[in-house]
């Protein structure tokens, strides 16, 4: 049974009422969430379930059958009745940075246009993405132009088109390892600057911030080849 995702239709909803669906060693599987499934290079949102009587606290949210979200317990950890009303609340403070990350991320992508994106991973820590490309720009170039488009405040924002338009428009997928989902009839885009002159616009799935200047200052900290035309861009945040 799907889980209907509280963030797609705002990404700081930081708790919500739940239903459980079932529960298990497998995981909780509720009718809704505020969790994020790990995906896309994005981790799964940690947290804590509450009902009456008790809680317990989710290590990660994760993928389940049929486009369900399983939110996954230690394994010793008391598990919600099925039927139970339960709170589903985020540990917000690592999925905010994965929020300012992920859209630091968009970024970069926008300064090496024309690149395959080849891979990727998002952390609250520290966040890269492989690029194919033989001779990228230097570390400072692109710190120094990640930052002017962090303080020009760019808004950030989504819109849906059908699977048909992305058909006809291929150059907004930037990721050569994960392909946007299909199946469903529509794509999410999104979007970051004016709608008609857009820094970035492709198909993504994950959190984000409302406009770049809440991502504050970051760094281009490493550049690794990985390979003949495989490099690697390390970013962090700025304290």
């Amino acid at each position: 049974m799907p889980t209907e995702l509280l963030y797609r239709a705002d990404a700081y909803i930081r708790d919500g009422a739940a239903t459980v669906l079932a529960a298990g060693p497998d995981g909780i599987l509720l009718d809704r969430t505020p969790f994020y499934a790990q995906a896309g290079g994005q981790p799964g949102d940690a947290g804590v379930l509450r009902w009456a009587g008790g809680e317990t606290t989710i290590t990660k949210a994760v993928k389940g059958p049929e486009d369900g979200v399983l939110h996954l317990a230690a394994a010793d950890a008391v598990l919600p009745p099925v039927g139970a009303s339960v709170t589903a609340a985020l540990d917000w403070a690592p999925r905010h940075r994965h929020m300012r990350m992920h859209t630091a991320l968009h970024l970069l992508c926008s300064l090496i246009p024309g690149a395959g994106v080849t891979g990727g991973q998002i952390g609250a820590d520290r966040s890269r993405l492989d690029f194919d490309l033989s001779d990228p720009p230097a570390k400072e170039w692109l710190t120094e132009r990640l930052n002017a488009l962090v303080a020009a405040d760019h808004p950030v924002d989504e819109r849906w088109i059908t699977e048909a338009e992305l058909e006809t428009n291929p150059g907004l997928v930037r990721t050569l390892s994960v392909q946007p989902p299909r199946g469903g009839g529509r794509i999410r885009l999104v979007r970051i600057g004016p709608g008609d002159a857009p820094i970035d616009l492709q198909p993504c799935g994950g959190t984000h911030v409302r406009s770049t200047a809440e991502i504050g200052r970051v760094e281009v900290t490493k550049l690794e080849n990985k390979g003949r035309q495989n490099r690697r861009v390390y970013l962090v945040l700025g304290e």
